[in-house]
């Protein structure tokens, strides 16, 4: 049989972007340890209901730790205390009988808050969106070998592109920065040939995006990659700047 768990959780409210928002504390009763932290959120809600309460928002969809949706910080940590791992996949048996857990949502400007725990995360979007395409050429697929890709560079590639855009790395880095997010998502093309004729004006576009969307900076600190349930790592920083610099001093020269 699992254990059962008698927990207070204090969880931040807010009714809307607008609004001033506050903790509030709950009680909840013989939790499984074998449920997982949303399903721990939902009995809560339940119980809210019941009493004629507005349920506590909170993002969710797979629940199989893929999409990044189930974005919140769990007693200071983002997607709490398991290592890559992600809210929805976080359990139970993680917390002990008479713990108390603080909930919040995302805190960054460029996030901002939307209902209780709920952020919007859409510059994200705009970011990749300034990126642009990938030109390909029409028609009939190419054969896989006809385009040769250095096996080093293939899984340098592959490893940025795990990245499931949750926000953690923000949420997590004392300045707000993005630039795990983008250095992923610029190391993902630039390492391979498909990307090439977009690479110098894609990172020029996708940095400037990310500076107008209000993102900090980085500090090199690399709390980013310790909260990352994808586990990218602060090298993508480092490529990110590199191709920077090279489209940067392509374009003056």
């Amino acid at each position: 049989m699992s254990a059962k768990l008698d927990l207070t959780l204090k969880i931040w409210r807010q009714d809307g972007p607008k609004d001033r928002g506050q903790f509030k504390t709950y009680q909840l009763k013989g939790i499984s340890t074998e449920m997982s932290f949303l399903e721990m959120l939902d009995i809560l809600n339940e119980q809210l209901i019941h009493l004629g309460e507005e349920p506590v928002a909170f993002d969710h969809d797979c629940r199989e730790g893929i999409c990044g949706t189930c974005s919140l910080m769990i007693n200071g940590q983002a997607h709490g205390p398991d290592h890559k791992t992600t809210t929805c996949q976080l359990h139970m048996r993680k917390f002990h009988n008479h713990d108390t857990i603080v909930i919040e949502p995302w805190r960054a400007t460029a996030f901002p808050i939307l209902r209780d725990l709920v952020v919007d995360r859409s510059a994200f979007d705009r970011i990749v969106s300034a990126g642009g395409f990938v030109s390909v050429n029409v028609g009939n697929a190419p054969d896989g070998n006809s385009v040769p890709v250095p096996k080093v560079n293939a899984d340098k590639a592959l490893d940025a592109a795990v990245c499931i855009g949750c926000g953690a790395c923000v949420a997590s880095c004392k300045n707000a920065s993005a630039l795990l997010f983008v250095g992923a998502k610029v190391s993902q093309y630039a390492l391979l040939p498909q990307g090439q004729a977009e690479r110098a004006q894609r990172v020029q576009k996708m940095v400037a995006q990310m500076d107008k969307e209000g993102f900090g900076s980085c500090t090199n600190t690399s709390e980013c990659e310790a909260a990352c349930p994808a586990g990218i790592s602060v090298v993508n920083i480092a490529q990110l700047n590199r191709e920077f610099l090279r489209a940067t001093i392509t374009a003056t020269t």
